[in-house]
């Protein structure tokens, strides 16, 4: 038998080796390969069409809510990058630099775009001069270079896809309204269509995006109990308008700084909707996002397969018509139980049987990724079906992971309880901080655990700090992350 049409080979069980899961994972589902240029990946059909539903939907939010798309250059002056300091120190050692060009060395170094924060106040600086220009609400979908020494697939490449936000305004309230506004925006975008729950809060002044006066992150843990940075949005006060001369004449005819932010997803939402979901079998897809929402796949002998292909075909088009992202396998030299751990496999959420007995019946057998149930449903009211079907598979998704996050978290008193806690557990460990940064390096350095964030309704509000046992200013989740 060809290579392509064997069973699908094992998977590493994630209990085994959740790394070596992941990768088995998204190679086998053909999500991604590997290219010639190291800590680079290639998006493969069904990995990019992941991206681009992750793309449609998050770009129609931003246009409901008053942003414009515009594309600025990949490359940038390093004159840019020495105008805001903290800036160009939190992102040096990742700067990948152009030097020389059509054989002659370049007066000026320019950086391969890290974020575009810099280029993006050059030229609000030129259109912003009154206050009538603003707020001005830009977003870019773009690729972007950041030169990692430790890579992996979607969460962390050197070159990688993602959108920047970046907005000007008159007010410090209006530009944190705008912060907010958009960390809502990721968090919502995150349940409602990669069933996956995040956990929302500021981050510490360690962990403060370079040049930000606040950082507000949403975490996701993953299924190794690990934390992923899911989407990140910063109010950057007047820091960039300054460096830039962003100046607007106010409405009093004075001049004043703007008042800017920045935000960003990426495509490590690919990587995480992978370790949120995935299960020994391979992938499990949210159906919202997914290339392939329904496989149908007709079944039973070769002396009904015409009629039974027919049928099919004929429900296909109803599907496909009704806007369901359906395909139909009929080949006749794979088997059924081949196919059916193929698209298991592939995380497709429902699976669409259908055989002689069931074409006398009027029926179709229905089978959920997540549950594994089998559903028998009458074909007239199939369309129903499969739209209430998929909806309980995102809802089934949801609840589960949102339980994955309440079995792996913790709240400790102590350091000492936290170093016991992850010699034995995994997940996410509530903590109170005295706001020290001495105090947070010893954290990491005794559990490798980071702060994530300090969420918005911690579980509980803790009195003291974990290392110094001063009083505490917040309550920290803490977790090892990606």
């Amino acid at each position: 038998m060809a290579k392509d049409k064997q069973f699908v080979t094992e998977i590493t069980p994630q209990q085994e080796d959740f790394s070596r899961w992941y990768i088995d994972v998204i190679k086998k589902a053909e999500l991604m390969d590997y290219s010639p240029v190291r800590g680079c990946i290639v998006f493969r059909p069904d990995g990019y069409e992941l991206w681009e539903n992750i793309q449609r939907d998050l770009d129609r939010r931003f246009k409901e809510t008053g942003h414009r798309n515009a594309y600025f250059p990949l490359l940038i002056p390093e004159s840019f990058f020495q105008k805001e300091k903290e800036h160009v120190e939190g992102f040096n050692p990742e700067l990948p630099w152009v030097t020389e060009a059509a054989g002659d060395i370049l007066e000026e170094r320019l950086a391969i775009r890290p974020t575009s924060e810099t280029m993006f106040g050059h030229m609000y600086s030129k259109w912003i001069q009154s206050y009538r220009d603003l707020p001005l609400l830009i977003n870019q979908w773009a690729n972007v270079i950041r030169w990692e020494k430790r890579t992996l697939p979607f969460l962390r490449t050197s070159e990688f896809l993602w959108q920047e936000g970046h907005t000007a305004h008159e007010t410090e309230e209006e530009a944190r309204a705008e912060t907010m506004q958009m960390l809502d925006i990721y968090t919502d975008f995150c349940e409602t269509m990669l069933a996956m729950p995040v956990i929302k809060g500021q981050k510490t002044p360690s962990e403060r995006f370079a040049g930000a006066v606040d950082t507000y992150s949403i975490e996701a843990m993953m299924k190794d109990g690990r934390a992923l940075q899911a989407g990140t949005s910063h109010y950057l006060g007047t820091k960039f308008a300054t460096a830039f001369d962003i100046k607007y004449l106010d409405r009093e005819n004075n001049l004043q700084y703007a008042h800017t932010t920045s935000w960003g997803v990426t495509t490590r939402l690919i990587g995480a909707v992978i370790m949120v979901h995935g299960d020994d079998r391979g992938l499990v897809l949210p159906p919202k996002i997914a290339p392939l929402q329904v496989v149908m796949i007709p079944i039973g002998p070769a002396k009904t397969r015409e009629q039974v292909i027919g049928r099919v075909d004929e429900l296909y088009k109803e599907l496909k018509q009704a806007g369901i992202k359906v395909k139909v396998d009929d080949r006749a030299d794979v088997s059924p139980g081949w196919k059916f751990n193929e698209y298991e496999m592939r995380g497709i959420p429902i699976r669409l049987e259908l055989g002689p007995r069931d074409m006398e019946n009027g029926q179709v057998v229905l089978v959920s990724r997540v549950t594994g149930e089998k559903r028998m449903v009458q074909q007239d009211n199939l369309l129903a079906e499969i739209d209430q079907l998929l909806n309980e598979i995102h809802d089934e998704m949801l609840e589960r992971a949102k339980q994955f996050i309440v079995d792996n978290s913790n709240v400790v008193d102590t350091l000492d309880e936290m170093k016991q806690l992850f010699e034995q557990k995994r997940g996410f460990v509530e903590a109170g901080w005295c706001g020290s940064a001495a105090c947070e390096a010893q954290v990491k350095e005794e559990t490798g655990a980071t702060s994530r964030n300090i969420p918005f309704e911690p579980s509980v509000h803790k009195e003291t700090c974990l290392v110094c046992d001063e009083a505490a200013k917040h309550t920290v989740v803490f977790a090892r992350a990606y």
